[in-house]
């Protein structure tokens, strides 16, 4: 009997398969566990649900030597089959063989005959209606720069109002940086400190956050020491015309002033009213394209360009 399941990337948001095996893992209540991770010889009969050519070449000659020390004590669920090697033993060594489609039913089925023709139900991992709500704080940037503390007032703030609101997440990752646990946690952090009112949105196109941007009642953007002139995220806010809460410091671009422009989170005793919003909306607008625009930013830099 199928004690685990056993997959390579685990993190479910950004991998489907992992996905995948999250939800059967939660169905048939049991644990996932990682290929290769020590605790995988702790289960006497895992499910491997995986595509091969997720696999890094070192990974997969791993996984093959496990295979030949296992043949027979465990299934497979196959979500793609390329005919390499390493596939072809790991399908032949398998107690039993599972696949996502007709298609692999097909192909697979002269090599192993007893082969069972699944499939792939749809794969969304706690789906959430928007509620509407009489405030909404949109956040989008960085994954790794979420700075859980200063959520912490911005919640009371939020809560001092006695208005509903909603809290929308957005994350984007730079290159050669990975999406791993720490920031899942984070965002359960978040779920917890908001009491679940928040919607973690995932990577957005800059069409889908500019539209945030324009009906979300503020941006909250936090930094570890305050908001500096090469924030985009906090630039683009301001050009929209939307009410940011961020942190200030002595550092911070220069004209920006708590209550006109701007709402700086370690100032403020009370949120502005929609009213008071909407005008430091419509000043954040003012100053960003006249003093931190693209036009200004090319302006100084145009005399030293060789044309």
């Amino acid at each position: 009997m199928i004690d685990c399941i056993a997959g390579y990337h685990l993190n479910p948001w950004t991998c489907g398969i992992a996905k995948f095996n999250t939800i059967l893992a939660r169905h048939l209540n049991l644990p996932v566990v990682g290929i290769g991770s020590v605790d995988l010889k702790e289960y006497r009969r895992p499910l491997l649900s995986l595509k091969l050519s997720e696999f890094t070449d070192e990974d997969a000659r791993a996984l093959h030597a496990w295979v030949l020390a296992h043949a027979g004590r465990y299934e497979l669920f196959l979500h793609a089959f390329d005919s390499t090697e390493i596939e072809q033993t790991l399908m032949a060594s398998a107690g039993k063989v599972y696949c996502g489609n007709r298609e692999l039913s097909h192909d697979l089925a002269p090599a192993r005959p007893d082969i069972v023709e699944l499939f792939c139900p749809g794969t969304l991992l706690n789906p959430q209606r928007f509620q509407r709500t009489e405030l909404s704080v949109f956040t989008f940037g960085m994954a790794h720069k979420i700075r859980v503390p200063l959520y912490k007032r911005l919640r009371d703030l939020l809560e001092a109002t006695g208005k509903t609101y909603s809290v929308y997440v957005s994350t984007a990752l730079h290159e050669n940086t990975s999406f791993d646990g720490s920031f899942v946690v984070r965002f359960e952090e978040l779920q917890a400190l908001f009491n679940g009112q928040v919607y973690f949105m995932g990577y957005l196109s800059d069409t889908a956050v500019f539209n945030h941007l324009v009906d979300c009642t503020y941006l909250a953007a936090f930094f570890e020491k305050g908001l500096r002139a090469n924030n985009t995220t906090v630039n683009a806010a301001m050009e929209c015309g939307c009410a940011v809460i961020t942190n200030l410091d002595e550092h911070s671009p220069a004209g920006l002033v708590h209550l006109k422009n701007v709402i700086d989170i370690n100032k403020c005793e009370r949120l502005p009213d929609l009213a008071d919003a909407d005008g430091i909306g419509r000043s954040a607008r003012e100053i960003a394209h006249a003093e931190y625009g693209w036009e200004q930013l090319v302006t100084q830099l145009r005399p030293v360009v060789r044309l």
